[in-house]
């Protein structure tokens, strides 16, 4: 395998300040930035550092818990609770090198909190943050829906967090530490392989000093699994949120918009991080009976559940083709997706 190449760009950075006043301009920015990487950041959120120091240092409590602790909440197919390198990618057709616990409003978390016991003010803490992170994705929806022709609250009615059977998520996530004496990690080894979502919007946030997110745009149709070859280190300010579009606001913009591949690469240059990565990603889906179909009918309309299904079985079928050409049994790897892959990436 050749070394990866890389291109220097930046993603835009986009400001919320004052968005009554500027939504017109605000939503010409996010459209642009849609159209072209799918990839944007994030500042004047009304999410404030402290507020994001918090939810991490809660983050780490959870995953510093023993393992046989934090397995009493497992991971379900309800795309709630925690794993632990369970997360197979099609593009490495290995494990990811992580732990992850997904979090979402309904009835689906109703056995799936750690208990109080165990870690104290977790849920209040986690449901406090989730309702922010909420706050700050109705503001792009309501300006992605203009930028559509759609009315302005189409997209929030049908990501509407109080209904039973939302399930838009909050991924808590630790990739492991990496031994740096152990020497550069070969180019097939990522704290997460490439990947696009399965959502509408994905906000990621992260801590400076733990780098690792990549991005490769160059996707044209939300059918296909490839991917261009030239990738993108994405850096970031303190306090912002770096976003990506998601598979299904592809397919529900007729592809105009571009949900685009992205990983977490492993270190192996001196200066590059190795320690223990966190980052937590908020996943906006829909609820399981809506209806999607772009302004321009490119695909056939579909249901929430159908469109996540068929995201499923593309998934599948690409690990198959992966585990294949790799010359894995069904025991080496199995398709078992934690999250969304739009989302639920980095």
């Amino acid at each position: 395998m050749g070394a990866t190449k890389y291109a220097n760009r930046s993603i835009p950075r986009i400001s919320l300040a004052h968005f009554g006043d500027r939504i017109d301009e605000i939503t010409s920015q996010l459209i642009k930035a849609a159209e072209t990487d799918g990839f944007f950041s994030l500042t004047d959120t009304e999410i404030s550092i402290p507020e994001i120091d918090a939810i991490f240092a809660t983050s780490e409590s959870f995953f510093a818990l023993p393992d046989d602790v934090k397995a009493t909440v497992p991971f379900t197919h309800k795309n709630v609770g925690w794993e632990k390198k369970s997360q197979i990618r099609p593009s490495t057709g290995f494990p990811d090198q992580k732990e992850s616990y997904q979090l979402q409003f309904g009835e689906n978390m109703n056995d799936k909190w750690v208990a109080e016991d165990a870690l104290p003010g977790f849920k209040p803490s986690a449901q406090t943050f989730m309702k922010k992170a909420q706050g700050v994705s109705e503001k792009l929806m309501t300006c992605f829906a203009r930028g559509l022709g759609f009315p302005d609250d189409y997209f929030v009615q049908v990501h509407d967090v109080s209904r039973p059977d939302c399930q838009s998520v909050l991924r808590l996530l630790h990739y492991f530490e990496v031994d740096k004496a152990g020497g550069p990690m070969p180019e097939s080894f990522y704290r997460a392989g490439a990947h696009a979502d399965w959502d509408l919007l994905t906000l990621l946030f992260q801590r400076s000093g733990e780098s690792g997110l990549e991005i490769c745009p160059g996707r044209e149709v939300v059918t296909s699994f490839g991917m261009g070859d030239t990738w993108t280190k994405v850096d970031f300010k303190p306090g912002d949120i770096v976003c990506n579009i998601g598979d299904l606001l592809m397919s529900w913009s007729d592809d105009r918009f571009k949900s685009t591949f992205h990983r977490v690469k492993a270190p192996s240059e001196p200066d590059d991080y190795y320690g223990p990565r966190y980052s937590i990603a908020f996943f906006n889906q829909p609820c399981l009976d809506c209806t999607i179909q772009g302004p321009l009918k490119r695909y056939p309309e579909v249901t929430g559940a159908q469109f996540t299904k068929a995201a499923m079985d593309r998934n599948y079928a690409a690990l198959q083709a992966k585990k294949k050409e790799l010359g894995q049994t069904e025991s080496m790897a199995t398709a078992t997706p934690a999250v969304p892959q739009v989302a639920a990436s980095a």
